[in-house]
């Protein structure tokens, strides 16, 4: 992605970003950072923790296919900044003991391959962001959310 196309992403003239960013990198580590915030964010206000887990399940499907639509930025090209893996990594942990709850509670299966739901979910969330943009956020995570428990349910079987 180059400066130019940060700018015209933006909507503003490229001369603001040279002004604003001395290299490439600095506005990229910019966009990263408002993504892994917003997902902080996210996961924060989907009370994986506390809330029913299919409550849980659906506010977070929401809030990330928000996400995804608003900040389209695919995190593993900062993979090697140790803060940015750091940060993904809790997330990721974050969701995955959710997961894992979910399972123990009885909305997931547990009969399937280890980091099996982990690996679907975002799957689903993200072609739901990126086909589904003719219904809104809630709307996409309602049929993430019927699309995933009707394979990963315990009544699937």
């Amino acid at each position: 992605m180059s400066l130019t196309s940060i700018a015209a992403e933006a909507g503003v003239d490229r001369r603001t970003v040279y002004r604003r960013f001395t290299n490439r990198e600095e506005p990229l580590a910019a966009i990263y950072e408002a993504r892994l915030s917003a997902i902080e964010q996210a996961l924060a206000d989907a009370h994986l923790r506390e809330a029913p887990a299919a409550v849980a399940l659906h506010r977070y499907v929401e809030n990330i296919v928000a996400i995804d639509r608003t900040r389209p930025v695919d995190l593993a090209r900062m993979l090697t900044d140790g803060d940015v893996r750091r940060r993904r990594d809790v997330c990721l942990a974050e969701v995955d003991a959710f997961l894992r709850r979910a399972a123990e509670e009885g909305l997931l299966r547990r009969d399937q391959p280890p980091m099996w739901a982990g690996s679907l979910l975002p799957e689903l969330v993200n072609l739901a962001a990126q086909q589904l943009t003719h219904l809104s956020a809630g709307q996409a995570a309602d049929v993430v959310v019927d699309t995933y428990l009707r394979g990963m349910s315990p009544q699937a079987t």
